[in-house]
């Protein structure tokens, strides 16, 4: 998956930021990790290498990181870098690189998603301990969360650090707001929607006043990140499922949106889901129909929102934090622990994540198509359809860094398309409440079994027991060695 940004707010909606997600702290960097005597880490070279030479091979899901080997290259033209893209749908990434990790197949270099990267960072020898990097991260106000995510707390090592960081938001469409609520000013249709019964209460006012012919959400799928973002317990303690308060009260509210015909019933990732976007949507009978809002991270404005909203609709979202903060996504690198040339990887991992002017040159629109085809021949030729490029707006891991580019975004190209907000003000005043405290390897299967089950208690398919039932037969033939 694409990452990240360019959303949220003008001055103004910062503070329905803060309001939303204040916890009183402003902890921007995960506490210093030393690494426990005895644990192997890669080569350590101090000072830094200014002369790289040798090769390198990065295996991706995404092809952010092909941007980076390129960009990487034009500082080190004597690293030869092999680059791997594989597909992350169905598992393929996670199963090639589990299989590779201790063969001569195995990469150097591995980009982990959000979905399966503390699976790795967990993992006994599969990623090195690269704690000694954390100097970098210090000098460049790395968010806390994406260190913690990196981090094996057994051992205390960091064995992975991360690019960019991802709080959530609600994009809402300001002309139905001026419609049906008499404003699309972000701090007043924040305050509409301050927590979920007050969420609830507009997705009621909106059906009355449409007719049935605008929804709140285009899915009950909407709410999963949010919930699950807001749970006290991870999903397993002392090796025993934990189904948390919030997971009951997604349950609820998917079947209350359901029942009261406040959502579209159109899956997240669907034609129908995009459609709506674009207000290209239409019921079984073929009447039109629209879409108030949705929940997306980050990266949801440049790689979701944007790209499939286009002319249609643009400059008639807004955002706003919405009615609970969450994180959704992200990318981290790691080294491999069979990595044949660890010194180097070690090199690029600083160079993707804790570099100032790399991560500068990312978020601000650096990467082109023409400014990587000057670097890499193969990239030559008018750009076109499946063109590389990083556009403007990703959100980065540095405070630093986005404290110094945050108004740059004040007339960019996503500002524009969010009617004159400015996408990084609001994720900039989010994102260091933003927490990875509850990252399991086992996150991405579980969450999708438990969606599942909701969607089934939504429909009327079963019964709250019977999904939950369903739920835990399934999370107990998945990980037998749990207890459900």
């Amino acid at each position: 998956m694409k990452k990240l940004v360019a959303l949220v707010l003008s001055l103004v909606l910062v503070l329905g930021v803060l309001a939303a997600c204040d916890n009183g702290t402003d902890e921007t960097t995960a506490a210093t990790t030393k690494a426990p005597e005895g644990t192997t880490a890669a080569p350590v070279t101090e000072p830094p290498i200014t002369n790289l030479q040798g090769e390198l091979t990065v295996w991706s899901f995404t092809n952010e990181l092909k941007t980076m080997t390129i960009a990487f290259k034009a500082a080190n033209p004597d690293v030869v870098v092999t680059y791997v893209e594989i597909p992350a749908d169905g598992g393929e990434f996670r199963q090639k690189a589990i299989a590779a990790a201790n063969t001569a197949e195995c990469p150097d270099v591995i980009g982990l998603e959000a979905a399966f990267v503390k699976e790795f960072v967990d993992a006994d020898g599969m990623l090195y301990d690269i704690s000694d990097l954390k100097v970098y991260a210090d000098a460049l106000q790395t968010y806390a969360n994406t260190i913690e995510v990196g981090t094996n707390y057994e051992s205390g090592e960091i064995r992975a650090y991360s690019y960019q960081t991802t709080p959530g938001a609600v994009f809402y469409r300001r002309s139905l707001a001026l419609e049906y609520f008499g404003t699309d000013d972000p701090t007043e249709v924040q305050a509409l929607m301050a927590d979920m019964d007050k969420f609830t209460e507009m997705a009621a006012t909106i059906k009355e006043k449409s007719g049935g012919k605008t929804f709140m959400v285009a899915s009950v799928d909407e709410f999963r990140n949010s919930y699950f973002s807001n749970r006290t317990d991870p999903w397993f303690v002392d090796d025993t499922l934990v189904i948390d308060p919030k997971v009951d009260e997604l349950f609820e509210i998917a079947k209350v949106f359901r029942e009261n015909g406040y959502e579209a019933a159109v899956n997240q990732w669907s034609e129908g889901w995009f459609n709506g976007m674009r207000d290209a949507l239409s019921d079984a009978g073929g009447n039109a129909i629209q879409i108030f809002c949705y929940f997306l991270p980050t990266w949801g404005l440049p790689y979701v929102l944007s790209g499939n909203a286009g002319d249609a609709t643009k400059g008639d979202w807004g955002c706003v934090a919405g009615p609970q903060p969450y994180q959704w996504g992200g990318t981290w690198v790691g080294v491999m622990k069979n990595a044949k040339n660890p010194e180097v990887a070690k090199e690029f991992v600083k160079f993707v994540a804790l570099d100032e002017t790399n991560l500068t040159n990312w978020a601000t629109g650096v990467y082109t198509h023409d400014y990587l085809a000057a670097i890499d021949p193969e990239l030559a030729g008018p750009a076109g359809e499946g063109e590389l490029k990083q556009a403007a707006g990703d959100f980065v891991s540095s405070k630093k860094v986005v404290d110094a580019i945050t108004a740059s975004f004040d007339d960019s190209e996503m500002s524009l398309f969010l009617g004159g907000q400015n996408s990084y003000a609001g994720f900039a005043a989010a994102a260091p409440n933003v927490s990875a405290r509850l990252f399991q390897g086992s996150d991405e299967s579980v969450q999708n079994m438990l969606l599942d089950a909701v969607r089934q208690y939504a429909s009327g398919a079963q019964t709250k027991d019977e999904a939950i039932a369903t739920f835990k037969d399934a999370v107990a033939a998945a990980f037998p060695d749990k207890s459900v």
